[in-house]
């Protein structure tokens, strides 16, 4: 197994650790961030987060600069990415962050494009992931940390940052997929 798979792998074993983390509620006190309190598992939770969604980078960095590039990472990266997303989007709503209707937005796309790409490649096609759809993770991505981080470093000035995030990505997230739908319409149309 290469280290690009490795990585993957290992941000996979990082979930139930991030689960833990923030849904535990550990005695490790509060952070005062603004006008309310930052839970310290929150803060730990926010770490692993990151450290898990920057994970998903490295690996494909490597992957393509060294040519390591497997049918096994091709399928298990962007499984590790929506396990990680579904697993932060469903905490957030468990610590009432999150209104769920953005989460069920985000995880429909994820699922209908990953539901293409499967029937897609069944039949010879890869459909690569395109730039919206980068944009898209990467504020999804972010909304989460900061949201996690109870809008910190924004809470000080009361702005809801967190939420401006997670606005913008669910904007991303529909109109990635409008136009991932549209480009690959052919393929799409072609497999029913």
């Amino acid at each position: 197994m290469n280290l690009p798979n490795k990585i993957t792998i290992a941000r996979v074993l990082m979930i139930p650790l991030f689960v833990i983390a923030v849904l535990v509620p550990f005695p490790f006190g509060t952070w005062p961030v603004g006008n309310a309190d930052l839970p310290v598992h929150h803060f730990i939770g926010a770490v692993i987060f990151a450290i898990a969604a920057g994970s998903d980078w490295l690996d494909g960095y490597i992957a393509r600069k060294y040519n390591l590039v497997t049918s096994f990472g091709k399928f298990l990266d962007p499984l590790a990415d929506k396990l990680l997303v579904t697993a932060a989007l469903l905490v957030l709503i468990d610590i009432s962050m999150l209104a769920s209707w953005m989460a069920i937005i985000i995880l429909s796309r994820e699922f209908a494009v990953t539901g293409i790409r499967l029937v897609a490649a069944g039949e010879g096609n890869v459909i690569a992931a395109s730039g919206l759809g980068k944009w898209k993770t990467t504020f999804q991505m972010v909304a989460i940390v900061v949201l996690l981080l109870h809008h910190f470093p924004f809470s000080y000035a009361g702005f809801p940052a967190g939420d401006v995030l997670m606005w913008i990505a669910v904007i991303l997230t529909i109109i990635s997929g409008v136009d991932y739908f549209w480009k690959n319409r052919a393929v799409i149309m072609k497999t029913m």
